[in-house]
């Protein structure tokens, strides 16, 4: 059984300014931390879903062996990169876990965990954070055409995920689960 790393970073980040797969900070890239967490967290492989500006974006993935899809309609929110992605598995993948770009403290340790509770194609697991709710999300197959029909704007697969018996993996020992549109942004700044 193979899990599929899947990182999101399609967005404009206009909060930010910059799409955040564009961000680096004092401990380099988000976008290669990212796809080093999956990677170092155990998973088969990794996707990662590129929007605004992918052009910019796909030039720092460069010797990461990572598989890249394009999410055309990013602008629909967090729904479209999270479909695109699923889309775009490899076929042998069981498993996806979902992993969001702007989480600046999730470690390999957290990803390992939440792989470590389930696997294959009825997995259904997602990170806790002292019991609040938060990434990555492990989301077998066999939810995926689930997962697809109830994904709607930034909302994802929270949807699917409040109406399906899935194992809440607490992880607050390892991170805080907090993406960076609630950390204060002093020493962001984007790739050279």
């Amino acid at each position: 059984m193979t899990t599929q790393g899947l990182l999101l970073a399609a967005g404009a980040g206009t909060r930010m300014g910059q799409p955040k797969a564009l961000v680096a900070d004092a401990d380099g890239s988000w976008l290669e931390r990212g796809v080093r967490a999956l990677d170092d967290g155990g998973c088969a492989g990794v996707t990662v879903v590129l929007g605004a500006r992918s052009a910019e974006a796909v030039a720092f993935l460069d010797g990461l062996g990572v598989d890249v899809v394009i999410a055309h309609d990013w602008e629909a929110g967090m729904s479209a990169s999270l479909c695109a992605g699923l889309r775009g598995m490899p076929p042998d993948a069981t498993a996806a876990l979902v992993l969001l770009v702007d989480l600046p403290d999730l470690t390999a340790d957290v990803v390992r965990r939440v792989l470590d509770t389930a696997a294959g194609p009825d997995a259904l697991a997602r990170a806790a954070y002292d019991g609040r709710p938060g990434h990555p999300v492990l989301l077998g197959r066999n939810h995926w055409a689930g997962v697809l029909a109830n994904a709607t704007g930034d909302r994802g697969a929270r949807d699917y995920l409040e109406t399906h018996e899935h194992h809440s993996v607490e992880c607050a020992d390892l991170a805080t689960g907090v993406d960076v549109d609630q950390l204060p942004t002093a020493g962001q700044r984007p790739h050279p």
